[in-house]
């Protein structure tokens, strides 16, 4: 009987060890995501975006969309809905060739004090080319995102081709 309580006392510290570990990495891969702010300029925002996106899964799944919805628009936010919907509308047929792209180049288009226009090119992870107007504007509203660059537009993908 002692055997049994023994190791019953050690299954539970063990389990609330691994229960312990298991909540502080998940609060670390919550810790990677960037905030906006003001320091953060338009071109930043892009490569954030970009990059993680390219990286989607790493460090946790969809941690790359999921930074990708920090940075957008509350206007944007509200007609795309919940971080839910936008995880399926960037795994939909348009937006999917922006998961684990290979490379992007990013072109400025235009900047003003409250707008920039990119032009993107992403070769994706089955090496075709496809071609994004992507805009972000600075929030002119108060409170937290008051003066940060949020994304405001990403259009459908032009198809350019296949690399080969």
């Amino acid at each position: 009987m002692k055997k049994i309580i023994k190791y019953s006392l050690y299954g539970l510290i063990y389990l609330s060890i691994i229960f312990v570990l298991a909540l502080f990495f998940i609060a670390t891969a919550k810790a990677d995501i960037i905030k906006p702010n003001i320091t953060i300029e338009p071109y930043q925002v892009l490569k954030i975006q970009l990059s993680s996106l390219q990286n989607n899964d790493d460090p946790y799944k969809d941690s790359g969309i999921t930074q990708t919805w920090e940075f957008a628009h509350p206007s944007n936010k509200k007609s795309t809905g919940p971080l839910s919907k936008f995880i399926k509308m960037l795994k939909g047929d348009s937006y999917k060739v922006l998961l684990d792209h290979k490379e992007h180049k990013i072109i400025e288009i235009q900047l003003t004090n409250s707008v920039a226009s990119y032009e993107v090119t992403i070769l994706d992870k089955y090496k075709s080319y496809h071609r994004f107007n992507w805009q972000v504007e600075k929030y002119n509203k108060d409170g937290v995102l008051k003066d940060c660059w949020l994304t405001t537009m990403v259009s459908a993908p032009t198809s350019l081709g296949s690399s080969i």
